[in-house]
Formats: C-alpha cells, sequence, structure tokens
C-alpha cells in the first residue's frame, strides 16, 4: 500500500481546489465521491479539507481496482 508521500502528497490536508488537481477530476466527480463515501470530507469550520491519508486510500483503492 503507498503512502501519502508516495503519491506526492506533503501536506496533512487538502482544500477542495488542490484536492481536484491532485486527483485530476471536477468539482462533480469529487461530490459524487463524497457521497458515495469513497472520500471523506472534513469540515474545518467553514472549509471543507480532505486528509492526505484519505486521498491516498483512494488513489491505492483506484489502483488496484480490476480494469474494465
Amino acid at each position: 500500500m503507498m503512502t501519502p508521500q508516495d503519491f506526492g502528497l506533503t501536506k496533512a490536508a487538502y482544500s477542495v481546489n488542490e484536492t481536484l488537481n491532485v486527483l485530476s477530476i471536477g468539482r462533480t466527480s469529487l461530490y459524487r465521491l463524497i457521497d458515495s463515501g469513497e472520500l471523506k470530507a472534513t469540515k474545518f469550520g467553514s472549509r471543507t479539507l480532505f486528509c492526505a491519508p484519505d486521498i491516498a486510500a483512494l488513489l491505492n483503492r483506484l489502483r488496484d481496482a480490476p480494469r474494465t
């Protein structure tokens, strides 16, 4: 299993826009990941943040998923 650092994630948490850039996806896809429970969003005041280990866990699952 790859760590957040293996994926180049150097911060503890990422904003919505940073997460969009890291994952190279659009906002709608990001919110689908949240709604489906595949990615956990954390609120800090009014900000929505994504913890690096949660992003790395998603990337690991995507990497290990069977290809169709």
